[in-house]
């Protein structure tokens, strides 16, 4: 029986997650995200897919964020006419997530078409917010350690990732093989999601390499933002914190009440600009099953904040004098109402520019991550004054030692295993490691590569 799986996106990268599994009998796509990132990497959302959408028979998504789920309404409007499977904690998400990025796309062409930076006449988004609303009809749920039918002959099952919300591993079950996707790895001791769920057999695994190459350290995500907060406040700035709506946000809300409760921060005013991650903390409260706090404490700690909803609001935030915290998606810079507090807080030595994970390549995070003097925003040019940091523990992705340990949970070594979703650097080391300490055989596959499974 034929059996083959094309890499389509997520290989070389950290975005743009796609995985078609093609039995011969059905084609189901594994993840559809966006690129994000580089230009190059970018120009890949606009191009048509190597195959029909309308001949993919299922799409099973491992979680919400974008970078996986973000294409799902183009992958329609092109004309794919099959379900969605996923978590219930991930469809909600999607339903905030999908329409958004929609809208993102709508307002930046209307900001190019307006303001004349674009090369495009006219500018237009990728997808509409329609177009969102009409992929999510296509959604389909399913309990975690729940078999369910996807397709001719093939299963899923999700288990439990521990990344954000709803986040699964993904074992697909074929007439020739099992194969499991690890989608995004959280940690193991995280505070607020559950720890990976252990998977002791498969055929064929693509294991994803974020954090492949490093390890967060041993410092504590609490004693590290009590440090930022504190020495900020000293200067009378303010701590701006792009963060991703889901996951993210409500981690740092998490970590803000508790050092609040101690006394060991300033009670400076907190507040949570992000319409999305409004809703996205809301969720997380209805879904006491999927994380570890109890619903008092998640509604505790949600609370810590004032939701701010209009955009009038936000803009005023940037004109209060007094010294604050402001979370405000996304988590890259790479858009929403952070760009615009960025133009005003970051050219001031007296604030912090606060970055809460991993940075992709090309965004204007890892830019200032990396020291960048100047940042490029709506079309003009912004110094970059202020304090740059980033709290990589704070990131919800397993790190290279923590890949290898839940490795080590397989009971025999799959016939292949596939590394993905990392920069080359990464992907590499974790292949080495696995290769070294494991003794299995890996690939580092190629971007649009198809790989015949036995």
């Amino acid at each position: 029986m034929t059996l083959q799986i094309k890499f389509l996106g997520g290989v070389g990268t950290v975005t743009g997650s796609k995985y078609l599994v093609d039995t011969g009998e059905a084609r189901i796509l594994v993840d559809c995200g966006l690129f994000q990132g580089y230009k190059q990497l970018r120009l890949r959302n606009w191009k048509p897919l190597p195959i029909d959408p309308a001949s993919i028979d299922a799409v099973v998504l491992t979680h919400a964020h974008i970078d996986h789920s973000g294409h799902l309404p183009m992958l329609v409007k092109q004309g794919f006419k099959g379900p969605i499977h996923s978590t219930e904690a991930t469809f909600d998400l999607c339903q905030i997530l999908l329409p958004d990025s929609a809208y993102l796309q709508e307002r930046e062409a209307e900001r190019a078409n307006r303001y004349g930076y674009s090369k495009h006449k006219p500018a237009l988004p990728m997808y509409t917010q329609r177009d969102a609303r009409e992929s999510l009809e296509h959604f389909r749920t399913s309990p975690f350690d729940k078999k369910v039918d996807v397709a001719k002959g093939v299963s899923a099952t999700f288990r439990k990732a521990g990344h954000i919300l709803g986040a699964a591993i993904i074992e697909l079950e074929t007439p020739a093989a099992k194969i499991v996707f690890s989608g995004d790895l959280g940690r193991p001791m995280d505070p607020l999601m559950f720890t990976p769920a252990t998977i002791s057999q498969a055929d064929y695994l693509l294991v994803e390499s974020t954090y492949g190459n490093r390890q967060h350290g041993e410092r504590d995500a609490e004693d590290a933002l009590e440090d930022i907060i504190n020495r900020t406040a000293k200067r009378g700035g303010t701590v701006l914190i792009p963060s991703f709506a889901v996951g993210r946000a409500q981690a740092l809300l998490y970590y803000i009440h508790e050092l609040k409760a101690a006394n060991r921060i300033p009670d400076l005013p907190v507040y949570l600009d992000s319409p999305m991650a409004i809703d996205a903390t809301e969720i997380f409260c209805k879904h006491p099953e999927c994380h570890r706090l109890s619903k008092d404490q998640a509604k505790r700690a949600c609370h810590v904040a004032t939701y701010v909803h209009e955009g009038e609001d936000s803009k005023a935030l940037d004109y209060d004098p007094m010294p604050k915290i402001i979370i405000a998606a996304s988590g890259m810079a790479t858009g929403g109402r952070v760009l615009h507090h960025l133009k005003f807080f970051a050219p001031d030595a007296r604030n912090t520019i606060l970055f809460a994970g991993f940075q992709a390549g090309g965004t204007r995070g890892a830019a200032m991550v990396a020291g960048i003097d100047r940042i490029k925003i709506h079309g003009e040019y912004h110094d970059v004054r202020a304090e740059i940091a980033n709290l990589h523990m704070l990131s919800a992705h397993a790190d290279a030692d923590e890949i290898m340990d839940w490795l080590a949970g397989f009971e025999t070594p799959p016939k292949q295993t596939f590394i993905v979703h990392g920069e080359p650097d990464a992907a590499d080391a974790l292949r080495h490691r696995i290769e070294e300490e494991l003794g299995w055989s890996v690939i580092v596959p190629e971007h649009n590569e198809t790989q015949d499974l036995d």
